[in-house]
């Protein structure tokens, strides 16, 4: 039986804004630790981020190979703007890359991939809030994973 059976486990992902912060990409919303973003950019929604996937815990990796985990995604800007993602686990997701973190409406896994089948892309998230990213805001994004059976 898996550790996170039965309990929520939670992963705090800290970033920032850039005046480059488009968010129209239709299928992925991206978040990076890399401190720049270029127009073309149009999935990523914060730059400067503490941690990528690699960083994430062992058990929460864990957590998320399965196909039966759902993951809730808040993402917060610092002026209180926020939105909220439901995604799923996969048991081919390897939370390997030390860059990027992304979110797919897709069933398509990668290295950077942290969840699959998402109702939600960059273009379907709040303005406001990426109005804050495009300001330079910081954010949070709360990564929430939970076993389903």
């Amino acid at each position: 039986m898996s550790k996170c059976l039965n309990k929520f486990l939670i992963e705090i992902v800290e970033f920032k804004g850039h005046e480059n912060v488009r968010a129209t990409h239709e299928t992925t919303f991206e978040i990076t630790r890399e401190d720049y973003l270029t127009p073309r950019g149009d999935c990523i929604i914060g730059v400067s981020a503490n941690k990528a996937l690699a960083d994430f815990s062992n058990e929460f990796k864990e957590c998320v190979r399965n196909n039966n985990t759902k993951l809730i995604i808040m993402i917060i800007s610092e002026r209180g703007n926020y939105d909220v993602i439901e995604a799923f686990g996969n048991n081919k997701l390897t939370y390997e890359d030390r860059t990027r973190i992304i979110i797919r409406r897709s069933n398509y896994v990668s290295p950077n991939t942290a969840a699959i089948k998402a109702n939600k892309a960059a273009k379907d998230l709040n303005r406001e809030l990426i109005n804050d990213f495009r300001r330079g805001c910081k954010g949070i994004a709360l990564f929430i994973a939970i076993r389903l059976s």
